[in-house]
Parts: structure tokens; sequence; C-alpha cells
């Protein structure tokens, strides 16, 4: 009996060790969220461009790594791939936040982060506390750096093993609502705002490729999308006895069932990328082919920029610092009591609601402008790049290789439960579609 009440004192003890643990943890994540609504960092690694004040809750900007974000958004907004930025960085030996070489997700989250882009006191009144606010410089302006956006949780996983049952931790990182997120005001960065908005504009719509069934899914980041839904197709794997297949399928099929979508035809994705390759690299082959092909569609993107585009860029940002000097004219009359602060609450609405239409129209702008530039500039990069490489380089390229080409082509695919593959981008002028030769050999031609 005495070891059994051993063991039943150890069970106690361990149970009591757990609470304690819990209990420290959650004081400890309280103390993080008070900390934070105060308008103070919580400690961690900074964000590249800054490092922590002497009391380690704030930032201080470093100048020399801030050149390096403003030369990202710089390259970004010209119309630079990411890829093309991580290249252009390492070529120069710019050390990565790692001290390593960079990565496309890391320049990716730079360009997304709200600590970079200036946000006035008027902007921030919204997403601080008024004690915070109460602190804010009105002259100054401000990055936002947000606490509380994800959510760590840890389980124990139990796998069968040939010594019996092992145990092995999973951490699964969840992200939390909008509303629970918590701003804290830093120094600003000192990159412009227009030239944010240019840059996330410009990467609006990448996607991210799969890694799925451990394989480079080469059309995968939106360049295959469904015919009848225009939902982007996603990779699939499935396995038969000892053989792997991997497919693209049709997502709002997946996620809806035939309802949502009547797309439901798994298409080989060998098959379909050994097409797509065969089809561009013979496109690429031919110089004065590409150069129609490319000079075709920049004449599309010129048509989408009615009227004066500087006119209309310098129109918008008129606006913008009409704007800005009325919300400071606002805010110096209530600080001289001229005006109520609830007045000056619907003033500085209506300035910023004017202040958001302005920026969407030039973000809009900007954005064409931004992908028109980045195309005329492929024109001449192709035909020098990959007429020089043809055709040696070109059949060597590797899956990586390839979906940077579709991308800088602008390569889309539809596929259709029946019928053959249809293309878009430089192709657009001759519509080329995909099809089947006889005898099982796939390959692409046009069909006219």
């Amino acid at each position: 009996m005495i070891p059994q009440r051993v063991d039943l004192t150890d069970g106690i003890l361990d149970q009591l060790a757990k609470y304690e643990r819990a209990k420290m943890a959650e004081r400890t994540r309280r103390g993080k969220l008070r900390k934070a609504r105060e308008g103070k960092i919580v400690a961690t690694t900074p964000d590249y461009g800054f490092e922590h004040n002497g009391a380690r809750d704030n930032y201080l900007v470093n100048l020399g790594k801030m050149l390096t974000v403003r030369r990202i958004f710089e390259l970004v907004a010209s119309g630079s791939t990411l890829y093309a930025v991580k290249q252009t960085l390492d070529a120069v030996g710019t050390p990565s936040p790692t001290g390593r070489l960079w990565n496309v997700t890391t320049i990716r989250e730079i360009v997304g982060d709200d600590v970079y882009p200036p946000h006035a006191v008027g902007e921030l009144e919204g997403l601080v506390s008024p004690e915070v606010a109460a602190q804010l410089d009105p002259k100054q302006m401000y990055g936002v750096f947000w606490f509380n956006t994800r959510r760590r949780a840890q389980t124990q996983v139990a796998e069968a093993g040939p010594n019996g049952r092992n145990y092995r931790r999973q951490v699964k990182t969840i992200k939390k609502p909008r509303e629970e997120w918590i701003a804290v005001p830093v120094p600003d960065a000192g990159i412009l705002r227009e030239l944010v908005d240019t840059a996330r504009a410009a990467i609006k719509a990448n996607v991210r490729i799969s890694s799925a069934g451990e394989r480079f899914w080469e059309l995968s980041g939106g360049i295959v999308r469904c015919g009848l839904c225009e939902r982007r197709m996603s990779p699939s794997t499935t396995k038969k006895s000892s053989n792997t297949y991997h497919y693209y399928r049709g997502d709002e099929r997946w996620q809806g069932g035939a309802v949502a979508c009547s797309h439901e035809k798994h298409h080989r994705a060998d098959k379909l990328e050994q097409m797509m390759w065969e089809f561009v690299s013979e496109y690429l082959k031919n110089p004065a082919r590409l150069r129609t092909g490319l000079e075709r569609l920049a004449e599309e993107k010129r048509k989408g920029l009615r009227g004066e585009p500087e006119r209309e860029v310098k129109a918008r940002l008129d606006k913008l610092a009409v704007a800005d000097r009325m919300r400071a004219g606002y805010q110096e009359l209530a600080v001289k009591g001229l005006m109520t602060f609830e007045e000056l609450g619907v003033r500085l609405k209506e300035v910023e609601g004017t202040r958001r239409a302005a920026r969407r129209e030039l973000e809009t702008l900007k954005g064409k402008r931004a992908e028109l530039r980045d195309l005329e500039q492929d024109i001449a990069t192709l035909l020098k790049a990959y007429a020089e490489a043809v055709p040696g380089k070109l059949d060597k390229l590797t899956p990586e290789g390839r979906h940077h080409v579709y991308k800088v082509l602008r390569l889309g695919c539809v596929l259709r439960s029946q019928g053959p593959p249809e293309l878009t981008g430089v192709f657009v002028a001759n519509a080329p579609k995909v099809r089947e030769k006889e005898g099982g050999c796939w390959s692409l031609a046009q069909m006219r």
C-alpha cells in the first residue's frame, strides 16, 4: 500500500505543478496584453530596420537597415518581382534579418507590415486607447506594430512505434480575428505612404506557391484556374498501391461540392505541366513571335490607362495633400478651443473618408502603371535573356525556373472538364489552346 500512496502523492504534485505552470503562463499573457494596450512594445526580435530603445518598450530607427527596407519598397513598386528583389539584395551582399541570404517570404512580409508606412495621429485614434493617443505628437507620423495577432496551440500527439507508444509535441499557429489585435505606435520609418501603397498594389495578386506532396507545383500560385467558377486550381496528391499521382483540382468544387461548381475533373499534374512547358519553350525560341505577343499585351494594358496617367496621379496626390492640411487645421482649432472634440471627431471622419477614397484611386492608378512598366521592361529583358538561353538552357530549366518564366509572361491557364486548356498572357492575342496528340502523346499546339 505504501508505494500506492507515493504514486498518488506524485500524481497530485504533478497536477499541482501543471496547474501552477498554466497560471504563470496566463499571468504572463495578461501582463503582455496590458503592456501593449499602454502603447509599449513587448520586446521580441525587432522588425527589420528597427532596434529596441534603452527601456526595450519601443523602437528606434536603425538608419542602415531602414535604407535596405526603403530599397525593397522601391524595387517592388517599380515592378520587380519578389524573387528579383531577393537576387538583387543577395548580389550586393546585403545581410538578411537572419544574417544569411534573403528569401521571398521575408520580403513579402516586409512589404505588408504596417510598421513601415506612416500614419497620422488621427488614423491611430480609433486603434489605440485615448490615454495612448494623448501621448502622441499631432505633428508627427507613426508606424503601427500589431500585437496579439496569433495564438500558438501546443498539443501532445501519440504515435505507435516499434517500442510502444511515443509522444511528440505539435505546435499550431492560428491567426486571431482582427478585432483582437492591439496597435502599438512606433517611430516613423521615413518611407512615403504612396511608395508603400504602390508596392503593395504590385504584389496584391500574388499567390503563395504550394509545396504539397513534397514536390514543386510549377502551375500553382494562381496560374491554373477553373473555366467555370474562375477559382484557382489547387494541388492534390493520391496514392494507389505503391504509386503516387499528382493532380490539379478545383478549389470551389472541393470545398463546396457539386452545388458550388460542376467541374469535377482532376487534371494530371505531370502531363499538364509537360504540355505547358513544351508550348511555352517553343514560343520563347521564336523571338519575333514573342515580341509580337508582348507588345500586344502591353498595348492592352495601355488602353486600360485612360486619359493622362501623370495628371490623374497628381490630382489624387493633391487631394491627399489638401486633406492633410484640413486635418491639421481642424486639430489646431480644437487645441485653441475654437472647436469641440465632438466636432473635431466628425470633421476628422469626413477628412479620413476623403483620404481613403483618394488612396484607393491612387493605388489603382499606380498599380496599373507599375504593371505596365514591368511589362515594358520584360519585353526587352525576355527577348535578350531567353533568346540567348535557347535551346540548351531553356530545356534544362528546373520547375522553379519554369514557374518564374510563367509569372514573367503573365501566363494563365483555364481548365474545363471537357475541351483543351486555354492560355492567357502574352498569348492572349492568338488565343492558343492545348490539345492532345494521337497515340497518347501529350503536347501543346495552337488551335487556329
